[in-house]
Protein backbone atom coordinates (compact mmCIF):
# COMPACT_ATOMS: atom_id res chain seq x y z
CA UNK A 1 0.00 0.00 0.00
CA UNK A 2 1.21 3.68 -1.35
CA UNK A 3 1.29 5.64 2.33
CA UNK A 4 1.55 9.55 1.78
CA UNK A 5 2.77 12.24 4.41
CA UNK A 6 -0.60 13.76 4.53
CA UNK A 7 -3.14 12.46 6.48
CA UNK A 8 -6.83 12.95 5.21
CA UNK A 9 -8.42 15.75 6.51
CA UNK A 10 -11.94 16.16 8.32
CA UNK A 11 -13.57 19.29 8.56
CA UNK A 12 -13.18 18.90 12.66
CA UNK A 13 -9.41 18.53 13.11
CA UNK A 14 -7.51 21.64 13.90
CA UNK A 15 -5.30 22.69 10.86
CA UNK A 16 -2.80 24.84 10.58
CA UNK A 17 -2.32 27.82 7.83
CA UNK A 18 0.37 29.95 6.77
CA UNK A 19 -0.91 33.11 5.27
CA UNK A 20 1.77 35.05 3.06
CA UNK A 21 0.45 38.40 2.46
CA UNK A 22 2.35 41.59 2.59
CA UNK A 23 -0.65 43.83 2.72
CA UNK A 24 -1.86 44.19 6.74
CA UNK A 25 -5.18 45.15 5.92
CA UNK A 26 -5.88 42.37 3.57
CA UNK A 27 -4.36 39.88 6.04
CA UNK A 28 -6.68 41.18 8.60
CA UNK A 29 -9.85 40.52 6.37
CA UNK A 30 -8.41 37.23 5.64
CA UNK A 31 -7.88 35.38 9.08
CA UNK A 32 -11.45 37.37 10.11
CA UNK A 33 -12.94 34.96 6.55
CA UNK A 34 -11.05 32.43 8.27
CA UNK A 35 -12.35 32.38 11.56
CA UNK A 36 -15.65 32.31 10.20
CA UNK A 37 -15.06 29.69 8.04
CA UNK A 38 -12.98 27.53 10.02
CA UNK A 39 -13.52 27.11 13.67
CA UNK A 40 -9.97 25.16 14.81
CA UNK A 41 -6.98 26.78 12.75
CA UNK A 42 -4.06 28.35 13.59
CA UNK A 43 -2.79 30.70 11.26
CA UNK A 44 0.71 31.73 10.91
CA UNK A 45 1.23 35.26 9.23
CA UNK A 46 4.12 36.07 6.98
CA UNK A 47 4.64 39.03 5.17
CA UNK A 48 7.53 38.70 2.52
CA UNK A 49 8.42 35.63 0.96
CA UNK A 50 11.72 35.47 2.49
CA UNK A 51 9.66 35.32 5.95
CA UNK A 52 7.80 32.47 4.20
CA UNK A 53 10.60 30.26 3.28
CA UNK A 54 11.88 30.62 6.81
CA UNK A 55 8.31 29.67 8.37
CA UNK A 56 8.66 26.37 5.76
CA UNK A 57 12.06 25.28 6.96
CA UNK A 58 10.79 24.69 10.27
CA UNK A 59 7.45 23.35 9.97
CA UNK A 60 5.10 22.26 7.15
CA UNK A 61 1.46 23.71 7.42
CA UNK A 62 -1.71 22.08 6.55
CA UNK A 63 -1.99 24.79 3.66
CA UNK A 64 -0.40 27.97 2.45
CA UNK A 65 -2.83 30.96 1.16
CA UNK A 66 -0.55 32.52 -0.97
CA UNK A 67 -0.82 36.12 -2.45
CA UNK A 68 0.40 36.50 -5.88
CA UNK A 69 1.68 40.12 -5.65
CA UNK A 70 4.40 40.39 -2.79
CA UNK A 71 7.68 42.85 -2.31
CA UNK A 72 10.07 40.23 -2.92
CA UNK A 73 7.92 37.98 -5.21
CA UNK A 74 5.46 38.46 -7.75
CA UNK A 75 3.58 35.88 -9.74
CA UNK A 76 4.29 32.62 -10.76
CA UNK A 77 7.82 32.98 -8.96
CA UNK A 78 6.02 33.61 -5.62
CA UNK A 79 4.60 29.75 -6.50
CA UNK A 80 7.64 28.23 -7.70
CA UNK A 81 9.50 29.80 -4.77
CA UNK A 82 6.58 28.06 -2.22
CA UNK A 83 7.13 24.90 -4.19
CA UNK A 84 11.13 24.84 -4.19
CA UNK A 85 10.68 25.32 -0.39
CA UNK A 86 8.56 22.13 0.32
CA UNK A 87 7.03 21.04 -2.92
CA UNK A 88 4.37 18.91 -0.65
CA UNK A 89 2.19 21.21 0.60
CA UNK A 90 -0.85 22.62 -1.00
CA UNK A 91 -1.33 25.97 -2.32
CA UNK A 92 -4.35 28.35 -2.47
CA UNK A 93 -3.68 31.67 -4.50
CA UNK A 94 -5.45 34.98 -3.22
CA UNK A 95 -5.39 37.40 -6.25
CA UNK A 96 -6.68 40.63 -6.89
CA UNK A 97 -9.43 41.76 -8.91
CA UNK A 98 -7.78 42.55 -12.49
CA UNK A 99 -5.15 39.45 -11.86
CA UNK A 100 -7.83 36.37 -12.09
CA UNK A 101 -5.37 35.43 -14.98
CA UNK A 102 -2.73 34.20 -12.85
CA UNK A 103 -4.92 32.40 -9.86
CA UNK A 104 -5.92 30.23 -13.37
CA UNK A 105 -1.85 30.33 -14.44
CA UNK A 106 -1.17 29.41 -11.11
CA UNK A 107 -3.52 26.14 -10.95
CA UNK A 108 -1.84 24.99 -14.50
CA UNK A 109 1.72 25.35 -12.53
CA UNK A 110 1.23 23.54 -9.09
CA UNK A 111 -1.36 25.73 -7.03
CA UNK A 112 -4.28 24.07 -6.04
CA UNK A 113 -6.86 26.10 -6.01
CA UNK A 114 -6.92 30.24 -6.44
CA UNK A 115 -9.26 32.92 -4.47
CA UNK A 116 -9.99 36.33 -6.19
CA UNK A 117 -9.90 38.99 -3.22
CA UNK A 118 -13.04 40.48 -2.77
CA UNK A 119 -15.13 37.69 -4.11
CA UNK A 120 -14.76 35.26 -1.28
CA UNK A 121 -16.44 34.17 1.40
CA UNK A 122 -16.48 32.10 4.37
CA UNK A 123 -17.82 28.88 3.18
CA UNK A 124 -16.42 29.68 -0.70
CA UNK A 125 -12.61 29.87 1.60
CA UNK A 126 -13.65 26.90 3.70
CA UNK A 127 -14.06 24.28 0.94
CA UNK A 128 -11.45 25.69 -1.15
CA UNK A 129 -8.77 25.51 1.64
CA UNK A 130 -9.98 21.20 2.39
CA UNK A 131 -10.09 20.81 -1.15
CA UNK A 132 -6.55 21.70 -2.24
CA UNK A 133 -5.54 19.37 1.06
CA UNK A 134 -7.13 16.67 -0.55
CA UNK A 135 -6.42 17.13 -3.72
CA UNK A 136 -2.84 17.67 -2.84
CA UNK A 137 -2.88 14.43 -1.07
CA UNK A 138 -4.30 12.72 -3.76
CA UNK A 139 -1.91 14.07 -6.30
CA UNK A 140 1.42 12.41 -3.97
CA UNK A 141 -0.92 9.92 -3.65
CA UNK A 142 -0.98 9.09 -7.20
CA UNK A 143 3.10 10.04 -7.68
CA UNK A 144 4.17 7.50 -5.15
CA UNK A 145 1.84 5.05 -7.02
CA UNK A 146 3.75 5.88 -10.18
CA UNK A 147 7.06 5.57 -8.38
CA UNK A 148 6.23 2.41 -6.53
CA UNK A 149 5.04 1.27 -10.32
CA UNK A 150 8.42 2.15 -12.15
CA UNK A 151 10.38 0.43 -8.93
CA UNK A 152 8.30 -2.54 -9.63
CA UNK A 153 8.79 -2.51 -13.03
CA UNK A 154 12.87 -1.99 -12.71
CA UNK A 155 12.92 -4.68 -10.12
CA UNK A 156 10.45 -6.91 -12.55
CA UNK A 157 13.30 -6.48 -15.29
CA UNK A 158 16.26 -7.01 -13.34
CA UNK A 159 14.80 -10.65 -11.26
CA UNK A 160 13.97 -11.79 -15.35
CA UNK A 161 17.41 -11.17 -16.34
CA UNK A 162 18.82 -13.40 -13.33
CA UNK A 163 16.48 -15.99 -14.00
CA UNK A 164 17.92 -18.92 -14.98
CA UNK A 165 17.99 -19.76 -19.15
CA UNK A 166 19.15 -23.80 -19.88
CA UNK A 167 22.27 -23.40 -22.13
CA UNK A 168 22.13 -26.29 -24.61
CA UNK A 169 23.81 -27.23 -27.68
CA UNK A 170 22.45 -27.90 -31.21
CA UNK A 171 20.74 -31.31 -30.83
CA UNK A 172 21.51 -31.78 -27.14
CA UNK A 173 20.22 -35.22 -26.59
CA UNK A 174 18.59 -34.49 -23.43
CA UNK A 175 15.22 -33.32 -22.94
CA UNK A 176 14.75 -30.85 -19.84
CA UNK A 177 11.47 -29.82 -17.73
CA UNK A 178 11.75 -27.00 -15.46
CA UNK A 179 9.42 -25.27 -13.02
CA UNK A 180 10.39 -22.19 -11.07
CA UNK A 181 7.75 -20.96 -8.44
CA UNK A 182 8.71 -18.61 -5.26
CA UNK A 183 6.31 -18.73 -2.64
CA UNK A 184 6.51 -13.99 -2.25
CA UNK A 185 4.18 -12.52 -3.97
CA UNK A 186 4.70 -10.90 -7.26
CA UNK A 187 8.32 -12.22 -6.88
CA UNK A 188 10.14 -13.48 -10.40
CA UNK A 189 13.40 -14.60 -8.32
CA UNK A 190 13.44 -16.79 -5.13
CA UNK A 191 16.26 -18.75 -3.30
CA UNK A 192 15.32 -22.02 -4.91
CA UNK A 193 17.59 -21.73 -7.91
CA UNK A 194 18.43 -24.12 -10.80
CA UNK A 195 19.90 -24.35 -14.52
CA UNK A 196 21.41 -26.38 -16.97
CA UNK A 197 24.04 -26.13 -19.63
CA UNK A 198 25.87 -28.28 -21.99
CA UNK A 199 30.02 -27.64 -22.22
CA UNK A 200 31.79 -28.44 -25.70
CA UNK A 201 32.28 -32.21 -24.82
CA UNK A 202 28.13 -32.70 -24.71
CA UNK A 203 28.44 -33.00 -21.39
CA UNK A 204 24.65 -32.12 -19.78
CA UNK A 205 25.46 -30.93 -16.42
CA UNK A 206 22.33 -29.89 -13.90
CA UNK A 207 22.04 -27.94 -10.76
CA UNK A 208 19.15 -27.34 -8.26
CA UNK A 209 19.81 -25.61 -5.23
CA UNK A 210 17.58 -23.93 -2.33
CA UNK A 211 18.98 -20.92 -0.08
CA UNK A 212 17.80 -20.97 3.65
CA UNK A 213 15.12 -18.19 3.98
CA UNK A 214 12.36 -16.82 1.52
CA UNK A 215 13.61 -12.70 1.01
CA UNK A 216 14.89 -11.31 -1.48
CA UNK A 217 18.58 -11.20 0.24
CA UNK A 218 18.06 -15.09 -0.09
CA UNK A 219 17.00 -15.00 -3.93
CA UNK A 220 20.13 -12.61 -4.82
CA UNK A 221 22.21 -15.40 -2.69
CA UNK A 222 20.89 -17.68 -4.84
CA UNK A 223 21.13 -16.34 -8.57
CA UNK A 224 24.63 -15.63 -6.98
CA UNK A 225 25.09 -19.31 -6.63
CA UNK A 226 23.70 -20.30 -9.81
CA UNK A 227 26.17 -18.00 -11.82
CA UNK A 228 29.13 -19.18 -10.13
CA UNK A 229 28.29 -22.68 -10.59
CA UNK A 230 27.87 -21.99 -14.66
CA UNK A 231 31.10 -20.56 -14.46
CA UNK A 232 32.93 -23.36 -12.64
CA UNK A 233 31.27 -25.60 -14.76
CA UNK A 234 32.64 -23.93 -18.00
CA UNK A 235 36.17 -23.88 -16.26
CA UNK A 236 36.11 -27.32 -15.84
CA UNK A 237 35.61 -27.43 -11.81
CA UNK A 238 33.71 -29.75 -10.85
CA UNK A 239 32.61 -32.16 -8.01
CA UNK A 240 34.01 -31.31 -4.44
CA UNK A 241 36.24 -28.53 -5.53
CA UNK A 242 33.50 -27.21 -7.15
CA UNK A 243 31.48 -27.04 -3.86
CA UNK A 244 34.40 -25.63 -2.28
CA UNK A 245 33.74 -22.59 -4.46
CA UNK A 246 30.48 -21.84 -4.40
CA UNK A 247 30.60 -22.56 -0.66
CA UNK A 248 33.52 -19.51 -0.70
CA UNK A 249 30.97 -17.60 -3.08
CA UNK A 250 28.19 -18.22 -0.32
CA UNK A 251 30.01 -16.91 2.21
CA UNK A 252 31.25 -13.68 0.88
CA UNK A 253 27.63 -13.33 -1.07
CA UNK A 254 25.63 -13.80 2.16
CA UNK A 255 24.19 -11.05 3.89
CA UNK A 256 24.35 -12.88 7.52
CA UNK A 257 26.14 -15.79 9.20
CA UNK A 258 24.56 -18.45 9.53
CA UNK A 259 23.28 -18.51 6.08
CA UNK A 260 23.34 -21.90 4.27
CA UNK A 261 22.48 -23.40 1.10
CA UNK A 262 21.81 -26.86 -0.36
CA UNK A 263 22.64 -27.83 -3.84
CA UNK A 264 22.55 -31.29 -5.69
CA UNK A 265 24.67 -31.25 -9.41
CA UNK A 266 24.49 -33.80 -11.93
CA UNK A 267 27.01 -34.43 -14.90
CA UNK A 268 25.32 -36.56 -17.97
CA UNK A 269 27.37 -37.66 -19.86
CA UNK A 270 26.04 -37.94 -23.82
CA UNK A 271 24.79 -41.44 -25.58
CA UNK A 272 24.72 -43.62 -21.62
CA UNK A 273 26.87 -44.35 -19.17
CA UNK A 274 26.22 -43.37 -15.39
CA UNK A 275 25.67 -39.96 -14.28
CA UNK A 276 28.18 -38.48 -11.71
CA UNK A 277 26.17 -36.64 -8.55
CA UNK A 278 27.51 -34.37 -5.62
CA UNK A 279 25.08 -33.34 -2.98
CA UNK A 280 25.43 -30.75 -0.68
CA UNK A 281 22.75 -31.48 2.22
CA UNK A 282 20.08 -31.22 -0.60
CA UNK A 283 17.21 -33.97 -0.71
CA UNK A 284 17.07 -36.66 -3.20
CA UNK A 285 15.53 -37.07 -6.53
CA UNK A 286 12.63 -39.14 -8.06
CA UNK A 287 13.91 -41.86 -11.08
CA UNK A 288 11.47 -41.83 -13.27
CA UNK A 289 10.23 -44.23 -15.59
CA UNK A 290 7.50 -46.02 -17.53
CA UNK A 291 5.12 -47.10 -15.07
CA UNK A 292 7.91 -46.98 -12.12
CA UNK A 293 8.61 -44.08 -9.47
CA UNK A 294 12.18 -44.60 -7.44
CA UNK A 295 13.38 -42.00 -4.73
CA UNK A 296 17.14 -41.81 -5.27
CA UNK A 297 19.45 -40.58 -2.67
CA UNK A 298 23.33 -40.64 -3.38
CA UNK A 299 25.52 -40.01 -0.77
CA UNK A 300 25.70 -36.64 0.59
CA UNK A 301 27.90 -33.93 2.30
CA UNK A 302 27.10 -31.03 4.27
CA UNK A 303 25.42 -27.83 2.80
CA UNK A 304 27.36 -24.88 2.09
CA UNK A 305 28.04 -22.40 4.46
CA UNK A 306 28.70 -24.62 7.97
CA UNK A 307 32.60 -24.94 7.00
CA UNK A 308 32.84 -28.48 6.49
CA UNK A 309 34.93 -30.51 3.94
CA UNK A 310 34.10 -33.24 1.71
CA UNK A 311 31.40 -34.20 -0.84
CA UNK A 312 31.41 -37.09 -2.27
CA UNK A 313 30.53 -37.90 -6.38
CA UNK A 314 28.50 -40.68 -6.57
CA UNK A 315 27.60 -42.67 -9.60
CA UNK A 316 24.38 -42.99 -10.40
CA UNK A 317 22.43 -45.30 -13.30
CA UNK A 318 19.79 -43.41 -15.61
CA UNK A 319 18.07 -46.47 -18.04
CA UNK A 320 16.92 -45.62 -21.23
CA UNK A 321 13.38 -44.16 -21.04
CA UNK A 322 13.79 -42.91 -17.62
CA UNK A 323 14.35 -39.39 -16.41
CA UNK A 324 15.79 -37.86 -12.90
CA UNK A 325 13.73 -35.05 -11.30
CA UNK A 326 15.56 -32.49 -9.49
CA UNK A 327 13.58 -30.92 -6.40
CA UNK A 328 13.80 -28.32 -3.61
CA UNK A 329 12.10 -29.06 -0.06
CA UNK A 330 9.10 -26.78 -0.74
CA UNK A 331 7.49 -29.71 -2.75
CA UNK A 332 6.69 -31.97 0.06
CA UNK A 333 7.05 -29.76 3.28
CA UNK A 334 3.46 -28.60 2.57
CA UNK A 335 0.62 -29.83 4.47
CA UNK A 336 -1.26 -33.17 3.56
CA UNK A 337 -4.73 -32.46 4.04
CA UNK A 338 -6.40 -30.65 7.24
CA UNK A 339 -5.03 -32.82 9.39
CA UNK A 340 -1.41 -31.08 9.78
CA UNK A 341 0.61 -33.74 8.82
CA UNK A 342 3.56 -32.65 6.68
CA UNK A 343 3.48 -34.40 2.73
CA UNK A 344 7.36 -35.51 3.31
CA UNK A 345 9.59 -37.52 1.02
CA UNK A 346 6.88 -40.48 1.61
CA UNK A 347 4.29 -39.17 0.79
CA UNK A 348 5.74 -37.22 -2.50
CA UNK A 349 6.87 -40.51 -3.66
CA UNK A 350 3.22 -41.69 -3.15
CA UNK A 351 1.93 -39.08 -5.19
CA UNK A 352 4.27 -39.27 -7.72
CA UNK A 353 3.89 -43.48 -8.26
CA UNK A 354 0.24 -42.25 -9.10
CA UNK A 355 1.15 -40.34 -11.81
CA UNK A 356 4.14 -42.70 -12.98
CA UNK A 357 1.95 -42.93 -16.05
CA UNK A 358 2.16 -39.49 -17.20
CA UNK A 359 5.08 -38.19 -19.64
CA UNK A 360 7.66 -35.70 -18.46
CA UNK A 361 5.88 -32.17 -18.72
CA UNK A 362 2.90 -34.38 -17.68
CA UNK A 363 4.23 -36.22 -14.79
CA UNK A 364 6.08 -32.92 -13.28
CA UNK A 365 2.90 -30.82 -13.20
CA UNK A 366 0.72 -33.50 -11.97
CA UNK A 367 3.17 -33.61 -8.53
CA UNK A 368 3.20 -30.00 -8.34
CA UNK A 369 -0.58 -29.73 -8.68
CA UNK A 370 -1.30 -32.49 -6.34
CA UNK A 371 0.61 -31.06 -3.68
CA UNK A 372 -0.93 -27.86 -4.06
CA UNK A 373 -4.39 -29.41 -3.84
CA UNK A 374 -3.17 -31.88 -0.90
CA UNK A 375 -2.06 -28.56 1.23
CA UNK A 376 -5.02 -26.19 -0.27
CA UNK A 377 -7.02 -26.83 3.28
CA UNK A 378 -4.22 -25.42 4.92
CA UNK A 379 -3.14 -22.34 2.97
CA UNK A 380 -1.81 -24.49 0.39
CA UNK A 381 1.97 -24.44 -0.15
CA UNK A 382 3.83 -21.64 1.83
CA UNK A 383 7.33 -22.48 0.16
CA UNK A 384 9.72 -21.93 -2.93
CA UNK A 385 9.81 -24.44 -5.46
CA UNK A 386 12.11 -25.53 -8.03
CA UNK A 387 11.61 -28.53 -10.18
CA UNK A 388 13.93 -30.26 -13.00
CA UNK A 389 13.68 -33.60 -15.00
CA UNK A 390 16.16 -34.32 -17.38
CA UNK A 391 16.25 -37.24 -19.58
CA UNK A 392 18.23 -38.53 -22.15
CA UNK A 393 16.69 -38.76 -26.08
CA UNK A 394 19.95 -40.21 -27.65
Amino acid sequence: MVQSSIAPVSTWQALSLLLVEDDRADAVLVEELIADAVADIEVVWAQSMAHAERELATARPDCVLLDLNLPDANGIDALDRILRSDATVPIVVLTGLNDEFFGASAVAAGAQDYLVKGRVEPEMLRRALLYAIERKRAELIAADLHASQLRARENALLERGLLPSPLLLDNPGVDIVARYRPSRENALLCGDFYDVVQTPDRVTHVLIGDVAGHGPDEAALGAALRIAWRTLTFAGVHGGDQMRQLERVLHAERAENGVFATVLSLAIPPGGGPITAVRAGHPGMLLHGPGSVEWIEPPYGPALGLRCAGWPQHQVELPPGHGLLLLTDGLFEGYAGISGRRLGEAGLLDLARRHAESPGPEFVDAIIDGAEELARGMGGLSDDIAVVRVERTS
